[in-house]
């Protein structure tokens, strides 16, 4: 009974929660990165409408930005599949776009005074820097979860543990603030 007590303490002062507490860590974090994105493309609608209003011979732009932001909010990347770096890249790239998209429209904007001087826009713009912001907070800080979580599954003695959970190291972006990035404004 006493042994049973002793290697119970050594056990759980030895790092067997680390994995699914780091682990937790991550999937916490990428539901942030998540959020973000969907901020953003929920913001991009009305966006579109209000430069649609006074830049009409650029539809062009308006539709590669509604075609970017289709795309980007179809590729989703859930916490099961965070370990696989092809899913990881296909999302990066579909979000990578949407920022391009968007870079677009914002230098298209300032081709329009009245467009810029709309409060609407101000506004709208305005939100989209501070989301485009708070996507690379989010973004620095699943990869700094990433991180820990990778050099605890590939490190003694979390390698051990990891073993015995079946744990893997999670995929990570690729590009630092790749598609976190957008110069709007």
């Amino acid at each position: 009974m006493v042994w049973t007590f002793l290697a119970l303490l050594i056990l759980s002062g030895c790092g067997v929660n680390t994995i699914p507490t780091l682990d937790e860590k991550v999937n916490a974090a990428w539901a942030q990165v998540e959020n973000q994105y969907k901020r953003r493309a929920d913001l991009i609608p009305n966006l579109v409408e209000t430069v649609k209003g006074y830049a009409t011979h650029e539809e062009k732009t308006l539709t590669e930005v509604i075609e970017a932001r289709a795309k980007a909010t179809s590729v989703t990347l859930n916490p099961e599949n965070l370990s696989d770096p092809e899913a990881m890249k296909k999302f990066e790239q579909s979000q990578g776009a949407l920022t391009q998209a968007l870079s677009k429209l914002m230098v298209v904007s300032e081709q329009y005074p009245n467009l810029k001087a709309n409060e609407n826009f101000i506004a709208l713009q305005s939100q989209l820097e501070g989301t485009e912001n708070r996507i690379a907070v989010a973004r620095k800080d699943y990869i700094e979860a990433v991180q820990a979580y990778n050099t605890e599954v590939r490190t003694f003695p979390g390698r051990l543990w990891a073993m015995i959970y079946g744990a893997k190291t999670e995929a990570d972006f690729h590009r630092p603030g790749g598609c976190g990035k957008c110069s709007v404004g």
